[in-house]
């Protein structure tokens, strides 16, 4: 069975119900032409719910508040980095929360290598929030990840490929939800018989 196929069937016996599935965190300058765009355009196609800023936010929407609503409600994050990825203050805030909230990530190299990947004290942003986004860069250097040139690659083959990885992910990530659900509700014979007699007692 393929990956599309799995997914199909996974949407009409579990929907996903989230309003976020997939965040794609980017930097516009660089990527929301491209890649950021084409991958959104793909996952939209798929059934799934995914959130880019240009797509999602309308006039009038707080950007902390929708940006920082959907990371938190979203399932998997695809994180797009690319040369002036760490110039933006957003995108590395995305990514922070991402990490916090322990999101599932997807690394996509665009253009650029892990080692690259340093945000600057510049003067500009307080020094715990350097250090904060250093540290959700580091735990991005270290997660595997897919490389793409632009120059020498093809843009609908590293879409097509991001988008199976998301899709195995986030059937993963449901998986282990509903685990964690049965887990929380499941009460053991040994556990009644125990709880009897004190109940008796009342």
């Amino acid at each position: 069975m393929s990956l599309i196929q799995r997914q199909v069937l996974n949407q009409r016996s579990r929907p996903i119900r989230t309003p976020c599935d997939v965040f794609i965190n980017h930097r516009g300058i660089d990527t929301k032409r491209t890649v950021a765009s084409l991958l959104y355009d793909h996952l939209s196609r798929l059934n799934l719910r995914p959130f880019l800023d240009s797509k999602n936010m309308k006039p009038g929407d707080k950007l902390f508040e929708k940006i920082d609503g959907a990371v938190r409600d979203c399932k998997v994050g695809v994180t797009v980095f690319s040369p002036r990825y760490c110039e933006s203050y957003f995108c590395l805030h995305e990514l922070a929360l991402l990490m916090e909230s322990k999101k599932k990530i997807i690394p996509l190299f665009c253009d650029i290598k892990p080692s690259e990947l340093r945000a600057l004290d510049t003067g500009s942003v307080p020094e715990m929030a350097v250090k904060r986004f250093n540290a959700a860069l580091e735990e991005a250097k270290f997660t595997v990840g897919v490389t793409f040139d632009s120059v020498k690659g093809n843009w609908s083959d590293v879409v097509t490929s991001v988008s199976d990885i998301v899709i195995d992910s986030l059937m993963e990530v449901q998986d282990q939800e509903e685990q964690l659900r049965r887990r929380s509700t499941r009460i053991s014979f040994p556990d009644v018989v125990q709880a009897s007699p004190i109940v008796r007692q009342y």
